[in-house]
């Protein structure tokens, strides 16, 4: 089957699902778009339906195209091989505007597609995968080696037998970085029609490598092909799918304190303010990390403790290994291991969301 039919059979797939259901209707909230973003997000991380809607129906009035290309990210980033027939509808949603009004319009298509996530099982595995092939210290070198390779070189190398993170960054050099998308990486153009076809040649799943091939083509995140390299994995290795452990949560005005984020501005400045409090975890923070970093590093811990928790995780193996290096690993030369402030933030957490609603 080649990709125009694959991608033909997804979208008549959605319109097929989607004729029975009846979409909800709720109110938009008023609040920025980034904060949208991150409730949205978020709430599909949690199955937390009702919240979800409510920033979908809030990004399509305020920012439309945010909503979709953070509904084609989430996709790939939130449910990942653990529900691929989700990830190929939410892929076939991004279409246009033109199809979607042809299957029952923007609101309709959008409520369904965030029901379906949020209902989803969830795999983080491909943004795992990415922050370690960015960040890891083990894969310094690569990250150096990798930016002289030609194209055909990093396909070998991307569909070869090294280690999971170097394919994945010549898989990443091959189809082009962007200093918004690494910390670590050269920039360099990329060729990701070539990728894409070596994936296939390389017997990697058809579908799940055109899905991948059309998901890039709309959001243009590395994670696209990332899922396609994960799946032969995730297919041989078994699987159970457990809650994460959520810490206490507040509501602060009509969202969740937990959708205040590093890269929202009610978020940084609860950030900025708990960094000036006298509780374990800002002293270990103001010891540990360069002034100029502090808040981005706190955000970063902030999130393996509780921005990235999920309900209904797929629990994998390799899925498990490349969660436990970014958790504890991957965090700077500041923090070479993470063990002991991931427990500080944990237990201050309370102190943080105190923070979030002084902040507002």
């Amino acid at each position: 089957m080649n990709g125009s039919n694959i991608l033909n059979d997804a979208r008549e797939g959605l319109a097929d699902k989607i004729l029975g259901y009846r979409e909800p209707k709720p109110a938009s909230l008023k609040i920025s778009p980034w904060l949208a973003m991150s409730l949205l997000q978020k709430a599909i991380r949690r199955g937390e339906l009702q919240l979800a809607q409510k920033a979908a129906a809030t990004l399509l009035l305020i920012a439309p195209d945010r909503l979709w290309r953070r509904c084609g990210a989430a996709a790939f980033e939130e449910i990942g091989v653990a529900d691929l027939q989700v990830v190929s509808l939410v892929t076939a949603a991004l279409a246009g505007k033109r199809y979607r009004a042809t299957i029952g319009g923007e609101w309709k298509v959008a409520s369904f597609i965030v029901d379906r996530m949020a209902k989803a099982p969830k795999c983080r595995a491909a943004d795992d995968l990415l922050l370690t092939a960015d960040s890891h210290p083990l894969f310094r070198r690569a990250r150096i080696d990798l930016a002289a390779k030609t194209i055909a070189e990093l396909i070998r190398i991307a569909t070869g037998d090294a280690a999971l993170p170097v394919r994945a960054l010549a898989a990443w050099y091959a189809i082009g970085t962007h200093p918004r998308q690494t910390k670590q990486l050269s920039a360099r153009p990329g060729e990701p029609a070539a990728l894409f076809d070596g994936l296939c040649e390389a017997g990697l799943p058809h579908t799940v490598v055109e899905i991948a091939r059309e998901g890039f083509r709309k959001i243009g995140l590395p994670l696209c092909p990332f899922v396609a390299l994960l799946c032969p994995l995730a297919i041989n290795q078994a699987s159970v799918v457990q809650d994460d452990d959520l810490p206490l949560e507040i509501m602060v005005g009509e969202t969740p304190g937990w959708s205040r984020d590093v890269y929202t501005r009610e978020g940084r400045n609860a950030l900025e303010a708990f960094l000036q409090s006298d509780c374990e975890t800002a002293r270990w923070v103001r010891d540990h990390i360069r002034p100029g970093q502090m808040v981005n590093f706190l955000g970063t811990v902030v999130f393996r403790v509780e921005g990235g928790l999920v309900r209904r995780r797929s629990r994998w193996p390799t899925g498990d290994e490349l969660r436990r290096r970014v958790d504890f690993e991957c965090h700077g030369p500041g923090c070479p291991n993470a063990t002991e402030i991931l427990r500080l933030m944990r237990n201050d957490i309370g102190l943080l969301n105190k923070e979030r609603a002084n902040v507002g």
